[in-house]
């Protein structure tokens, strides 16, 4: 395999709120887009680092993460949302956000464990029909805005905390991939690490230059919701998704380890 020196580093981003204590401050040029278009991108070899959805490293787990970073939730994560207008058990059919499969799947072990299998279908249609029978889930930016718009029309289940209360455990949305024959991904994940310690240590400046939302949301957001580190129990939370995946046939079996730098 052929050594890419970390030199022109190749670098994408999520283009979400949530991303923002990651990202903000990093020199070079950064390609942001959705975490479907970036897994595009980094298994095509068009990027060389991508800040993407944690289920692409367990569908493909060729890829070194970077230890110790990543965008996750205890609880409420207030930007992974299922929107509905019936009680969860009586939704016939799911309209999916294409943007991101770890939601999706995500929410399809959730119904599963609740003994509930309705119909999942692609849309990217906007904004989101949402009927008697149909729900709709949303992630980003466009999961904020919609409920903060639209607070009373509808009811709304947390998939940051809807995991929680059924495996005690964190769940970790996005994580920094390495493509491996990226030379010194050491180095590069150490820089990672050091603008997402610089950048929480400074989040008030953050909060005070965001233009899309509030200050008292993204307080809220980045200090009550969010969190930035993938340490112990935020691994088991990796690795109890990848069971449940495993259980309900979105993955076939692999005990590859994670790897991590």
């Amino acid at each position: 395999m052929t050594r890419r020196p970390a030199e022109g580093l190749r670098i994408g981003c999520v283009k979400y709120l949530n991303a923002r204590p990651l990202i903000s401050g990093w020199d070079t040029q950064v390609d942001f887009d959705h975490p479907a278009a970036l897994c595009r991108k980094l298994a095509n070899g068009e990027l060389d680092v991508a800040f993407v959805s944690s289920f692409e490293f367990l569908e493909h787990p060729i890829y070194t993460i970077a230890d110790d970073i990543a965008v996750g939730s205890d609880g409420c994560v207030e930007s992974v949302l299922l929107v509905h207008a019936v009680p969860i058990r009586d939704i016939e059919e799911v309209v999916l956000d294409p943007a991101s499969r770890t939601s999706a799947n995500l929410l399809r072990c959730l119904f599963a464990q609740a003994g509930l299998n309705p119909c999942m279908v692609a849309s990217s249609a906007s904004p989101p029909a949402i009927t008697t029978k149909s729900a709709r889930l949303l992630i980003g930016d466009q999961a904020i805005r919609f409920r903060q718009a639209h607070r009373s029309e509808y009811q709304y289940r947390d998939l940051g905390e809807w995991w929680n209360e059924a495996t005690d455990l964190p769940f970790v949305f996005a994580l920094w991939l390495i493509r491996p024959e990226v030379q010194d991904a050491k180095r590069i994940a150490d820089q990672l690490r050091t603008l997402r310690d610089r950048n929480l240590s400074s989040l008030d400046k953050i909060i005070a230059d965001e233009t899309q939302f509030s200050a008292e949301f993204c307080r809220h957001y980045f200090r009550d919701c969010l969190q930035f580190g993938f340490a112990e129990q935020e691994k088991k939370g990796l690795l109890r998704f990848r069971e449940l995946c495993e259980k309900h046939g979105i993955l076939q079996a692999n005990a590859a380890p994670l790897r991590l730098i």
